[in-house]
């Protein structure tokens, strides 16, 4: 492996947690996965076939090609990409947190002025109403801003400085896509997952 890059294991991949109902509820890594279904509180999903597997049928289903795997003494085992949980039927609304990474994703990387995409270093969170003025910081009142037009608006409103923003902002729902982004989504959850950002 060249120097300076990391192929993480495969316990740490995301495997996708649904209901009962078979509603997404969020991601866990392939090893706590593995302990929900050890336990009894989940069952592996064959993305194939769609049948469920308990833990010890689960370890006993070969690892088909180009499926990933974890190594065990024994053999290696089908590292579940979806699982399903044994007790819990509810559908919360779940509502991703406030953190600059998250803002980020919300804002996709753009000026919320201008609409330009100048890079994360080049982009900075603004307070819609600054804080001096009452602002706080919150889903509502941060977007992500360029520094041309962070420099123009300054410690004003966008009404002051003669601004417009291009959308509302808004704090947004918790889904596997917005958590780990497109390129991380598995093919084998389309079924559960929507392919656009919330």
């Amino acid at each position: 492996m060249p120097p300076g890059i990391h192929i993480p294991s495969v316990l740490h991949q995301p495997s996708l947690v649904l209901n009962e109902s078979w509603v997404a509820l969020r991601t866990v890594p392939v090893r706590h996965a593995l302990h929900l279904m050890f336990t009894g509180a989940a069952r592996a999903l064959d993305s194939d076939t769609f049948e469920l597997y308990e833990f010890e049928r689960w370890i006993e289903q070969e690892v088909r090609p180009q499926e990933s795997s974890v190594r065990t003494v024994r053999k290696p085992i089908r590292a579940p990409e979806t699982i399903v949980l044994t007790r819990y039927k509810g559908v919360p609304v779940m509502l991703a947190p406030f953190c600059r990474r998250n803002l980020f994703r919300r804002d996709r990387h753009t000026c919320q002025y201008c609409g330009s995409r100048p890079g994360t270093p080049e982009l900075s969170i603004d307070h819609i109403v600054p804080r001096s003025q009452g602002g706080r910081t919150s889903w509502e009142n941060c977007v992500l801003s360029c520094r041309r037009c962070n420099h123009r608006k300054r410690n004003r409103t966008p009404a002051q400085a003669g601004m417009l923003l291009l959308s509302h902002p808004q704090q947004p729902r918790w889904t596997p896509l917005f958590e780990l982004g497109q390129e991380s989504i598995r093919q084998s959850w389309s079924r559960f997952v929507r392919h656009e950002a919330s």
